[in-house]
C-alpha cells in the first residue's frame, strides 16, 4: 500500500482484526455485484469506500425518478441512463482506487457462470426469483461465496451461503424454486431506509469473508421488521434432497 491507501483506510486498519494484512486481502479482492438498485446502491459504495480492489457491476435496468428515494447512487442527472454505469461514476468519484467493470445487461447462462467463476465473492442485489437461483446455481456450481439480500415494505432479510463449506445451505435449500415469484417494491412498496440497511449488512459480510475475521451469516437468515425494529434469527439447514446442492 502507497502513503494514500494508508491514509484512506487508515480506521479500518487500526482494527486489530483487519490491520494491513486484511486491507491488504480487501484491496486485492474481486467481488461480483448483480443488481444496481436499493441494494446494489449502499453495497456498492460502502465495498469501494472500504478499498475492495475491484467490482463487477451487472443491471439492466434504467435509472427512474421513483428510484431515487432509495437508490443512493443515482441522482437527479442520472435519469434515463443505466443503472451499472450511473453507479460506474459514483464509485469512481469515492474512490478511483477501486477498479469497476459495469456491464448494462442481465447476466445469464455462461456469461453469468464465467463472472461467478472470476469472482471471489458474490452479492445477490437482484430482485426476482429467476435470477436470484440462477446466481445461487452457478455459486454452487463453482464453489463461490454468495450474500443474498431482500427488502420490501418495511421488511428486509438476508443470509450467506457458503457452498462447499461449514455444511452450508444453499438460497434453494431455503426457498424452493418452484413458488410464485418474489414480490416486488414496484407492486407494494419499500421505505428508503431498509435498503440501505440490508444493502450495508451485505457489504459488511462480504468483507468479513474477505479478511477472514468474525462470525458470517452461514447457516443464519437475519430478518428486520423497521416498523418495530425487532430483529429475527432463523437457523437454516442443508436440505438433503435440494435440486441444487445435494
Amino acid at each position: 500500500m502507497n502513503d494514500d491507501q494508508l491514509l484512506r483506510f487508515s480506521r479500518q486498519i487500526m482494527l486489530p482484526q483487519v490491520d494491513v494484512e486484511g486491507q491488504q486481502k480487501l484491496l486485492a479482492a474481486h467481488v461480483l455485484i448483480i443488481g444496481a438498485g436499493g441494494l446494489g446502491s449502499p453495497a456498492s459504495m460502502y465495498l469501494t469506500a472500504a478499498g475492495v480492489g475491484k467490482i463487477t457491476l451487472y443491471d439492466n435496468d434504467t435509472v427512474d425518478l421513483s428510484n431515487l428515494q432509495r437508490q443512493i447512487a443515482h441522482h437527479t442527472a442520472d435519469i434515463g441512463a443505466n443503472k451499472a454505469f450511473s453507479t460506474l461514476s459514483t464509485l469512481k468519484n469515492l474512490n478511483p482506487g477501486t477498479e469497476v467493470s459495469a456491464f448494462s445487461k442481465r447476466v445469464e447462462g455462461q456469461e453469468l457462470l464465467d463472472a461467478v467463476l472470476n469472482a471471489d465473492i458474490v452479492l445477490d442485489c437482484s430482485d426476482n426469483f429467476t435470477t436470484r437461483f440462477a446466481i445461487n446455481r452457478a455459486c454452487v456450481t463453482h464453489q463461490k461465496p454468495l450474500v443474498s439480500g431482500a427488502a420490501i415494505r418495511f421488511e428486509g432479510q438476508i443470509s450467506t451461503f457458503t457452498p462447499g463449506r461449514d455444511n452450508s445451505p444453499c438460497y434453494n435449500c431455503l426457498y424452493s424454486d418452484t413458488g410464485e415469484e418474489l414480490q416486488n417494491c414496484a407492486t407494494n412498496g419499500v421505505i428508503a431506509p431498509i435498503t440501505g440497511i440490508i444493502g450495508s449488512l451485505q457489504a459488511l459480510e462480504a468483507i468479513k469473508l474477505i479478511a477472514g475475521i468474525g462470525k458470517t451469516l452461514t447457516g443464519r437468515l437475519l430478518l428486520i421488521d423497521g416498523l418495530t425494529m425487532e430483529w429475527t434469527e432463523m437457523k437454516l439447514r442443508k436440505n438433503p434432497n435440494c435440486p441444487t446442492c445435494s
